[in-house]
């Protein structure tokens, strides 16, 4: 739960936009949000979705979140997952008490109600990480091996291997 103490670590313009612009007045969604000086609105959006929502979210209620399948105008895979805001989410594989319910819905498909999604999706048990794995594979080209830590190319070396000593202090 030492996420709960995390601070937002966000620039103060960024921040101030972000919680003014798409949270309070909801300006994506409303095609009132510009990127470049140009307007863009959610059912711009192309690319295939993947929303995660808890049941026992206190900052994004899954009711809230799972509006998703209304305005996007793509592939959406919604997941509703046990748990809260930061529980839910983080909790790895593994975990005994963790199931979420998980449904695709193609653009061509009928809109499926919050209240009919919750009442005939199937639970599956377990953390829900493995099923956004399998998603993002099936999306995905060949692994690559990531670069090297440090840009060893420009002579910069990591001074020590991760997490690094900061996190072993006390």
């Amino acid at each position: 739960m030492a996420w709960n103490a995390d601070a937002t670590r966000l620039p103060y313009r960024m921040h101030s936009e972000y919680l003014r612009s798409l949270f309070l007045n909801n300006d994506f969604v409303e095609g009132r949000y510009d990127v470049e000086g140009q307007p863009i609105h959610f059912g711009d959006i192309r690319a295939p979705i993947f929303a995660v929502g808890t049941v026992k979210d206190h900052v994004a209620p899954w009711l809230s979140v799972y509006k998703i399948n209304r305005l996007a105008r793509t592939e959406t895979t919604f997941l509703l997952t046990t748990g809260g805001h930061n529980a839910g989410i983080v909790t790895p594989p593994g975990h005994p008490r963790r199931k979420y319910q998980v449904h695709t819905r193609d653009v061509h498909d009928r809109y499926l109600g919050p209240r009919r999604f919750h009442l005939e999706t199937p639970y599956q048990d377990g953390s829900w990480w493995p099923e956004w794995e399998a998603w993002l594979a099936k999306r995905s080209g060949n692994r690559v091996k990531p670069p090297a830590m440090g840009a060893p190319k420009a002579g910069y070396k990591p001074l020590l291997d991760a997490p690094g000593e900061y996190v072993l202090m006390k």
